[in-house]
């Protein structure tokens, strides 16, 4: 059977589920991550629930069918179905990692009380987080347990590029693809991710658990 990982590891390598206007329903790889990822013409939802029942409320949308699993209807049954909250519909980029010098110089933070580093553990598993002159770079393991990034980017500089390097950097420092969620309006970080090599993919729905 086909894991949310198999189809992760998939999309990385630029093989996505078949464009066909259809739905993959699979478990959960944690009890803490399940949501929904659109690819071209083809949605998964990866939930512990009877993928019957996932059908069914996903046939009841009165939309496009190509654009269903995306609708607030649908995402609103399933977060009503089970409970959890969620925040925006991302952009899922990924970029494969790259070899050499990092392009910046880095600080490790190993102070686990960081609020970095506790805002990660919200969401990841294994997050590791780096400093530089003005940003910030967190490494951790979010769905599926695929490698994914986030950075911060001091109010004072910036416009600079920094944003861009920092993303580039995570390249570096992974022996695997990279992962990134981005809003669809932060177009400035779409920009510096775009800039620094990674490829949108699809679009992700994560469901938050309230415990």
């Amino acid at each position: 059977m086909e894991t949310l990982r198999d189809i992760l590891d998939g999309a990385a390598r630029g093989v996505f589920p078949p464009p066909d206007g259809g739905l993959t329903v699979v478990p959960q790889m944690s009890p803490r991550d399940a949501g929904v990822l659109s690819f071209t013409a083809h949605a998964v939802v990866f939930l512990d629930e009877d993928p019957d029942w996932v059908r069914a409320q996903l046939a009841r949308v009165d939309c496009d069918p190509l654009s269903a699993p995306m609708h607030p209807a649908f995402l609103h049954a399933l977060l009503e179905r089970t409970g959890r909250s969620a925040e925006t519909i991302d952009v899922m980029l990924v970029a494969a990692p790259r070899e050499g010098e990092l392009p910046l110089p880095l600080r490790e933070i190993e102070d686990a009380g960081h609020p970095r580093v506790v805002y990660a553990l919200e969401r990841r598993d294994e997050v590791r987080v780096w400093e530089t002159a003005g940003g910030v770079l967190v490494l951790g393991r979010g769905i599926g347990g695929r490698l994914e990034v986030s950075v911060e980017v001091d109010d004072a500089v910036r416009g600079r590029g920094l944003g861009r390097q920092l993303v580039d950097t995570a390249r570096y420092l992974a022996g695997e693809p990279v992962w990134a969620q981005v809003a669809p309006g932060n177009a400035r970080s779409l920009r510096a991710f775009q800039g620094a090599g990674y490829v949108p993919v699809g679009g992700e729905l994560l469901m938050l658990s309230s415990s």
